[in-house]
């Protein structure tokens, strides 16, 4: 049984085969599948990043420490004295120059034109003076004023830096650059505070006004009058 079915199995597959052969004549061949794109490269996994720092943040009100705190009220208070100090000085020399320009005007008729002129010199000459002190004084008064506000801001940088380190801060921020923030960072009062205890009382030291150079000058050859007038003017808008 066995070898009959081995022999007809054998007998069948020459006519199988025919078989077959003759329906792939007939049959069309297949269109060759398009080929598949390689998938993309996948993209490179990204790289973990850094895990931030624990930001422990201070927020001070500098403009409100040089604005209210017991130094800067002392330092203004002085500086403004020594201000209307300065105006009466001027204000004094000013009026002596308008008794001059008077008294020079009521003397064109009696003058020479050169005497006349030696006198609307010498009368700018004084214009000029004034001049150049009111610059001196405006100077001095500013250098005054800078150097007691410098000991106001070293000394609250100090306090800044102390209360800092004692609270591991690590980021210090001006309460005006701030829109929104935690009001708890805010430390301006405590460093108010520490600041009065530290400069309660602040004296400022003046700068005595240093002559300012002379402005080279043509000669005056106008009308004595007209000279008088138009410095004397000159020098009360200053």
């Amino acid at each position: 049984m066995t070898i009959f079915s081995f022999r007809r199995t054998a007998l069948l597959l020459p006519l199988w085969f025919g078989l077959v052969g003759a329906a792939a004549a007939q049959t069309p061949p297949a269109k060759a599948p398009a080929p598949t794109p390689a998938p993309a490269p996948a993209p490179p996994a990204p790289a973990s990043l850094p895990t931030p720092q624990n930001l422990d943040v201070m927020v001070v009100d500098v403009q409100a420490l040089l604005q209210n705190s017991k130094a800067a009220k002392m330092v203004r208070n002085q500086i403004e004295q020594k201000r209307n100090e300065y105006t009466k000085e001027i204000s004094r020399a000013e009026e002596a120059l308008r008794a001059e320009r008077d008294a020079l005007q009521r003397q064109q008729g009696s003058l020479s034109a050169e005497a006349l002129n030696k006198k609307g010199r010498e009368f700018q000459q004084k214009v000029n003076d004034l001049d150049r002190d009111v610059q001196s004084k405006r100077a001095a008064l500013e250098k005054s004023n800078n150097e007691a506000m410098t000991r106001i801001q070293q000394t609250m940088l100090k306090i800044i830096a102390d209360l800092a380190r004692q609270r591991r801060a690590n980021l210090v921020l001006q309460r005006t650059d701030l829109v929104l923030f935690d009001q708890s960072f805010d430390v301006t009062d405590a460093v108010m505070q520490k600041l009065d205890e530290e400069l309660p009382v602040l004296t400022v030291n003046f700068a005595a006004p240093e002559p300012v150079p002379a402005a080279s000058t043509a000669p005056i050859e106008a009308a004595p009058a007209a000279t008088a007038k138009a410095a004397t003017g000159r020098a009360k808008r200053k």
